[in-house]
């Protein structure tokens, strides 16, 4: 599984830049690409020619994708649309199950929390795993890490803190994150992993030491002698 996060496409993330990210994705060569929200900065009339190449990402299991809170920003309902029709399926409160076989695996997403603001659901994990098999193991897509959830979840992948931009500041986005800023951590035995971004919001366009990344993730059946809730592993092409 792929996790691309913060993209962030606008004038500084041109299409050419879409385009170069499509490519690495792709050759990657996973199962599955997640997106964790913020595509976007600008309309989908400023931007649609910017976005146009994400639609090539592919993965056999399919392209999912939940919103950030920089969709709600400009005009939610317009990109959820039109983030459908460049084929992600958005995961707004909900969610998916992939097969193999006999066994199974949850892909559930939450809205953002900054949803509320705008007339939007907010996030609610109750209505996204509703209907979902009992005892198949849960990813959650989660914009934001701050309310990292462990009940019934295995992993939840996050974003929107840049990896805290810069040694120093990633201590203010900590206190505004849960103390979650960047990479993997346990949650009541869930595990977290916060990605750093693959672009940088165009507001405040800063990194040091903090590189942007796609995280490829191998996940393996629980043993007798495993967690079930952990990935075996992850790495940063």
């Amino acid at each position: 599984m792929l996790q691309l996060t913060d993209l962030h496409i606008s004038r500084l993330f041109p299409a050419r830049w879409a385009e170069a990210v499509v490519t690495r994705a792709n050759a990657a060569g996973t199962d599955l690409i997640v997106v964790t929200g913020d595509f976007i900065d600008g309309s989908v009339a400023m931007r649609r020619a910017d976005v146009a190449p994400l639609r090539a990402l592919r993965a056999p299991d399919g392209v999912y994708a939940i919103p950030g809170n920089h969709e709600y920003f400009f005009d939610y309902a317009a990109w959820m649309r039109h983030l459908d029709g460049l084929g992600f399926r958005m995961l707004p409160n909900s969610h998916a199950v992939l097969s193999r076989g006999d066994a199974q695996l949850v892909l559930a997403g939450l809205t953002d929390l900054s949803a509320p603001s705008v007339g939007q659901p907010g996030p609610d994990l109750d209505s996204a795993l509703r209907g979902a098999p009992a005892g198949a193991p849960v990813v959650l897509l989660d914009h934001q890490p701050r309310n990292a959830a462990a009940h019934g979840v295995a992993l939840q992948l996050s974003g929107h803190t840049h990896g805290g931009v810069a040694p120093g500041f990633d201590r203010l986005f900590a206190r505004a994150n849960g103390g979650f800023v960047s990479g993997r951590y346990d949650v009541a035995g869930m595990t977290l992993y916060v990605g750093n971004g693959t672009g940088l919001w165009p507001g405040f366009a800063v990194r040091l030491g903090r590189p942007s990344e796609m995280t490829r993730f191998t996940l393996h059946a629980a043993g007798p002698d495993l967690n079930p809730r952990a990935p075996a592993s992850s790495d940063r092409p």
